[in-house]
């Protein structure tokens, strides 16, 4: 097997593992509490455990490498979410989901209140140089997808 599809299936591996514990160590140590979106983005990087995972226990390089392509599809379909999530955050878009709407007018108040999610996907609760947790999901989950393909379809040099 290529030394460089090695290198693909460890980080296609390794980088969902590394941002779900990231997520949950934030949401369980931190107190941060993740809204509707963020957990949008967790879900694609579970299924990319589970073919990365795949891609160290079936035999043959051509499905070794099936393997690790559709594991940074998952990650890379994370990120993609992630920058829609960035997006709402800044307020380039509107949200889609109720923990973006604005509260109705009319009717009963409170009910509405309540019904609502406490935590907003549109208000980012932690920054860092002003990137969000969705922004740098969107950054590793994106750039690290490319490189596991860019590992991945590496042609063996001469």
């Amino acid at each position: 097997m290529p030394r460089s599809l090695v290198q693909a299936r460890l980080l296609a591996l390794v980088l969902p593992a590394a941002l779900l514990a990231g997520a949950w160590g934030s949401q369980l140590i931190g107190g941060l509490y993740p809204c509707e979106m963020c957990h949008w983005q967790r879900w694609p990087h579970y299924a990319a455990l589970v073919p990365a995972l795949l891609a160290f226990v079936i035999p043959g390089t051509a499905a070794k490498r099936a393997m690790v392509v559709l594991a940074a599809l998952a990650i890379a379909a994370s990120g993609a979410i992630g920058v829609f999530h960035a997006g709402v955050e800044y307020h380039w878009w509107e949200g889609i989901t109720a923990c973006t709407a604005p509260a109705p007018r009319g009717g009963d108040l409170l009910a509405d209140i309540l019904s609502r999610p406490l935590i907003r996907c549109d208000v980012p609760q932690w920054t860092l140089g002003g990137i969000s947790l969705a922004g740098f999901n969107a950054i590793f989950s994106l750039t690290g997808a490319a490189i596991i393909l860019a590992l991945a379809f590496k042609r063996r040099s001469l």
